[in-house]
């Protein structure tokens, strides 16, 4: 693990979308070079020997984590889009919202079953689009090999949801929100 201050870097902005809520703000992390320089090589180091062939990333801040992180890996990188921005044949997986629902799409020939994927993203709040990304995952035959997030909201048990359908899963978080 880094001894880097990511949680130094984030800032916290109250009330925001709406009152009570403390939104974290993770783009200062992509601005300040030694901080996004650490935060690559931190996830890139801790999943470095598990073979990972491909990284999926969730739209739109997983494309920015995801992409060097595949990079520094020798991976290939998979983007999970919103339905109706991918131009070939889609996997699709519907997940839950606080407030309703979404999906998350991939290309039916991103991946396949001799690849072993990484699954990565800004944040994971309640679980449902990581869950959504390694469904995705699995539906093209791939090997699920872990997780990883700059922030765990860790009040709101992420962990759980994705045990619900990947076990003991590995799941590696830079920040966790207390």
């Amino acid at each position: 693990m880094s001894d880097f201050d990511f949680e130094n870097i984030i800032i916290s902005i109250p009330d925001y979308p709406e009152p009570g809520v403390v939104f974290k703000d993770v783009t200062p992390l992509f601005q300040d070079p030694a901080a996004f320089k650490a935060l690559v090589d931190t996830i890139a180091d801790h999943f470095a020997d598990q073979g990972i062939t491909k990284v999926v990333g969730a739209e739109a801040r997983g494309f920015l984590i995801g992409s060097p992180v595949a990079y520094r890996l020798g991976a290939g990188f998979v983007p999970a889009r919103k339905p109706g921005k991918l131009p070939r044949e889609v996997y699709t997986e519907s997940y839950s919202l606080e407030y309703g629902t979404d999906a998350l799409q991939i290309h039916k020939d991103a991946l396949d079953g001799s690849d072993k994927v990484l699954i990565v993203d800004d944040l994971i709040a309640t679980g449902g689009t990581a869950v959504a990304a390694a469904h995705l995952a699995e539906k093209s035959g791939a090997e699920i090999a872990g997780f990883s997030f700059i922030l765990e909201l860790t009040f709101l048990n992420p962990r759980k949801t994705i045990a619900e359908d990947f076990g003991d899963q590995e799941i590696f978080t830079l920040v966790p929100v207390q």
